[in-house]
């Protein structure tokens, strides 16, 4: 992280202080050299997936950050890709790392994912690396935002890894960066939302068939498996009903 191209430790802390949006307006230039930018890893297998059940017309890239995944929204559509976020500096770098030719025609639209600007217009949604920003709370309202943006028939589409083993060094260090957020949050205002150990598999099929979806899991083999035999990445696929 603290590399000569990511941000510095002051930078950092600055924006932990900020909210949610001023934070990442403030880390946008130099984002895509932290490790809370998706890996191209599981960029790849999630398009090489959607590619086998596409392709898609329309698609919307859900807190698209940097825009890393609109790349795999290109590579799946035919008509359109858009992305949004609610920060408009992760908005400006965005668009300059897309300005290219070739591919659908490209939108971004600055909003809230919890207030989507748009009617039924999407075949496919698809988030990377945004539901830690969201309460548990909060995920029966958005995914009734994404169900209603969807045309029937429409994908929603996002990885999702496997927990870390209780007792692991990943399992700690989720547990210490979820505390020190609470603890953050329960001395600073405004909050800063960020709890990636509270979005669970078994809750979020839950509440994805609640909001009207039904739910499919594809692992993703490029991630192998774990020691009984479970995918260590899935992909989650929540079908619109036509």
């Amino acid at each position: 992280m603290f590399t000569p191209q990511g941000p510095t430790f002051r930078e950092l802390a600055v924006q932990a202080l900020s909210s949610v949006e001023h934070g990442y307006d403030l880390l946008a230039p130099k984002f895509d050299h932290t490790p809370f930018r998706t890996p191209d890893s599981v960029l790849r297998s999630v398009a090489r997936a959607l590619r086998r059940i596409g392709p898609f017309e329309s698609g919307l890239d859900l807190c698209c950050g940097t825009g890393a995944g609109m790349d795999v929204l290109r590579s799946v559509c035919r008509e359109q890709v858009t992305g949004v976020d609610i920060s408009i500096g992760m908005l400006a770098v965005a668009r300059e790392r897309a300005a290219r030719p070739g591919g659908p025609p490209t939108a971004w639209v600055r909003g809230d994912a919890r207030a989507l600007p748009f009617g039924p217009a999407f075949d496919l949604v698809v988030s990377f690396g945004a539901f830690g920003h969201f309460l548990p709370r909060e995920l029966p309202g958005l995914f009734a935002q994404v169900h209603f943006v969807l045309r029937p028939g429409g994908r929603f589409a996002f990885p999702i890894g496997a927990p870390a083993r209780p007792g692991s060094r990943g399992y700690w260090a989720l547990l210490g960066f979820d505390a020190a957020m609470r603890v953050r949050n329960a001395v600073w205002r405004p909050p800063f939302v960020m709890y990636y150990r509270e979005f669970r598999l078994d809750d979020v099929r839950r509440e994805l068939v609640r909001a009207g979806f039904s739910v499919e899991l594809y692992a993703l083999p490029e991630f192998g498996r774990r020691s009984e035999g479970s995918p260590r990445c899935r992909m989650v696929v929540a079908t619109k009903p036509g």
